[in-house]
């Protein structure tokens, strides 16, 4: 499927819901709006888009978790969700989410890693590990390796397991900035666009914090519902890493010394 042309996938949503869809309006490279049976849909096709949907599925899972588009139409190069009105963030809207991280992150996962096979356009090996120092060890090299930065990544992953926390594997949206947060109209904050894995829950807080910082009142509201472990606060730039080098393998230069400078910091 061309994931620029609209009319490549309306035949398929027009099958699934028996209805003939609207004129789509397009919202960015393979994402559209769309009515369909008088509902306002989001549409969006590309090779990750099948994982993605079995993650807003996993998510939607967990009680007290932030709310996900409910999936409409699965495809392995489709995906049609239902539309999220959006309104002006809040406050309010900043401590709910960290309760309703925290709920998430109290939900475990049955192993580390597995879930998606991508972050964003970026694969990942997406096999399950029974231990969390060889799940985070073995991504850290694996993406080293694509950015040029396995050298210096294999010294540290031979001591990551002293760096680590305790807890986990919990299950994590896997792919937490800004952009995939939605200010409901509602007033609830929103998820979208998960990498959905078992990881440690400090992976999705520090990725909050890579693109814009995290709200104190978001990590108090956080804290009361869901304890950290201790040192948390130092462990941000290792948990940042892994979204660093995600970047850098797309995006190169400026990311790839972001990831080099962590990775030096901490061997």
């Amino acid at each position: 499927m061309t994931r620029n042309a609209a009319g490549s996938w309306l035949p398929q949503l027009a099958t699934a819901l028996d209805v003939t869809p609207g004129r789509p309006r397009p919202l960015g490279t393979g994402i559209w709006r769309v009515t369909a049976g008088g509902r306002e849909l989001a549409a969006k096709t590309g090779p990750g888009v099948a994982d993605e949907a079995a993650g807003l599925q996993a998510l939607a899972q967990v009680p007290g978790a932030p709310p996900v588009p409910e999936v409409v139409v699965a495809r392995p190069d489709l995906l049609v969700t239902a539309w999220v009105d959006q309104g002006p963030r809040t406050a309010a809207h900043e401590v709910v989410l960290g309760r309703r991280l925290a709920a998430l992150h109290s939900w475990p996962w049955s192993t580390w890693g597995g879930g998606s096979h991508w972050v964003g356009a970026c694969p990942v090996d997406a096999e399950a590990a029974d231990d969390g120092a060889i799940y985070f060890g073995s991504r850290l090299v694996d993406l080293s390796s694509r950015c040029g930065l396995e050298r210096p990544a294999s010294r540290l992953a031979g001591r990551i397991r002293d760096l680590l926390p305790p807890d986990g594997p919990s299950r994590l949206h896997g792919d937490l900035w800004w952009g995939n947060v939605l200010w409901g109209a509602d007033g609830h904050p929103w998820l979208i666009d998960p990498s959905v894995h078992g990881g440690y829950p400090e992976e999705d807080l520090a990725m909050l914090g890579l693109f814009g910082s995290v709200p104190t009142r978001t990590i108090e509201a956080y804290l009361e519902i869901r304890a950290l472990a201790a040192g948390w606060e130092e462990r941000v730039p290792l948990f940042q890493l892994f979204p660093l080098l995600v970047h850098a393998v797309l995006f190169g230069d400026s990311y790839r010394s972001q990831a080099e400078a962590i990775i030096r910091r901490l061997v």
